[in-house]
């Protein structure tokens, strides 16, 4: 796996709680999206990310909930721009299938997000001939992390059905809102991402409705 030295070139709060940091990309570093990438501090404290940005973007960005917690993300959060740390990637396999006549059901958990943003940004980019669905659940509507941007996208992307879910108010995504949000999707893959509790919950869901495991693609995002 390549190693390389980055900068960071800045940070912002993207949500309550929630902060993207900014990295100047190497050249010649190339991922597929929904990659993830190893950042190691200067201390060698080192934790694993997927990448927000998408490939065409011209620096690499992450996202992450900042627990109080949590050692690595206080001094993450406390680097001034410049600051030098090393990235080892890309990783992952969490990344869509090619036969695009099939439709692609992202489910994401509060900052399991991640990758999917990679995913729908370059997409759209793209103009990725595929019909995309996104179903994105977090407490409140200021927890989830990009979703303007995301509302943007649907917007002028007629292949991509979006729905943002408010557990606070809506409720938990339960059987009934998977089914009825997919109903029309064409021989669907699903990928799963978020809180283990939510992943398992999703994954029963849909061994319930009949889908086979290899159509169902997971990730779990321990330490929110």
């Amino acid at each position: 796996m390549a190693s390389h030295e980055v900068a960071l070139t800045g940070r912002e709060e993207i949500a309550a709680g929630t902060m993207a940091f900014h990295f100047a990309k190497p050249p010649g570093f190339s991922f597929k999206p929904g990659q993830a990438v190893d950042i190691a501090l200067p201390d060698d404290s080192h934790r694993l990310f997927s990448l927000v940005s998408a490939p065409f973007e011209e620096r690499l960005t992450v996202a992450t909930r900042m627990r109080a917690g949590s050692a690595f993300k206080r001094a993450l959060g406390t680097l001034p721009p410049g600051a030098k740390l090393k990235l080892k990637g890309p990783q992952g396999v969490m990344t869509l299938h090619e036969d695009r006549a099939r439709a692609a059901v992202l489910i994401a958990g509060g900052i399991g997000i991640t990758p999917f943003m990679s995913m729908l940004r370059q997409a759209a980019h793209d103009r990725l001939a595929q019909r995309l669905f996104l179903l994105y659940s977090n407490r409140r509507p200021e927890d989830a992390a990009f979703l303007a941007e995301l509302q943007g996208i649907a917007r002028q992307n007629p292949d991509l059905r979006l729905l943002a879910r408010m557990t606070d108010v809506d409720g938990i995504i339960n059987e009934e809102t998977v089914q009825r949000f997919v109903d029309d999707a064409a021989a669907p893959v699903y990928y799963l991402a978020g809180p283990p509790g939510m992943v398992e919950a999703m994954s029963a869901i849909l061994k319930r409705a009949g889908v086979g495991d290899d159509d169902v693609r997971s990730e779990e995002f321990y330490g929110y």
